[in-house]
């Protein structure tokens, strides 16, 4: 069975400019990390939108929902910003209840080395493969449940809410 991996954006995919100081977007790194990790896996790999997740808008959310909606895979895997990822997979855990979505990202750039986004992929894919049908976010070895997780900007961490 085949997995859908759809881009929004986020940390994970943003690297470096020298001569603004500033991060920015360029290209996803999906293909070279896919490659990196040797995956064996059937994936379809979607580049949707290019978003920081603080600029990501309702429409954004929209087009993403429309998206897994119509999809006939049964089991997504969405990149996106660690900020506002609550919120998108709140909107698909109240809409869409006969497939596996699992969101992730990356608090450092795929781009400076030592990112989390890599190993955090790599959780993403394998609970995709194993959850039941549901929306869940897959952060540093973890998985929770769309409406028990929050990130705690404190400690730069997600966690369950109870």
């Amino acid at each position: 069975m085949e997995i859908k991996i759809l881009i929004t954006g986020g940390t994970f995919d943003k690297e470096y400019d020298e001569l603004t100081g500033q991060l920015q977007f360029k290209d996803t790194h999906l293909p070279e990390m896919l490659k990196t990790a040797r995956a064996r896996l059937p994936v379809l790999v979607r580049n949707i939108m290019m978003v920081d997740s603080l600029d990501m808008t309702d429409v954004d959310r929209q087009i993403i929902l429309e998206i897994c909606k119509k999809s006939d895979t049964k089991q997504i895997v969405i990149t996106h910003g660690t900020d506002t990822m609550e919120q998108t997979a709140k909107l698909l855990g109240e809409n869409i209840h006969d497939k596996t979505i699992v969101l992730t990202g990356a608090m450092i750039p795929y781009a400076f080395g030592s990112s989390d986004g890599f190993f955090n992929l790599g959780s993403a894919l394998s609970f995709v493969q194993s959850l039941p049908a549901g929306v869940y976010i897959a952060m540093n070895g973890r998985y929770f449940h769309w409406d028990n997780v929050r990130k705690n900007r404190e400690l730069g961490v997600f966690e369950a809410v109870r």
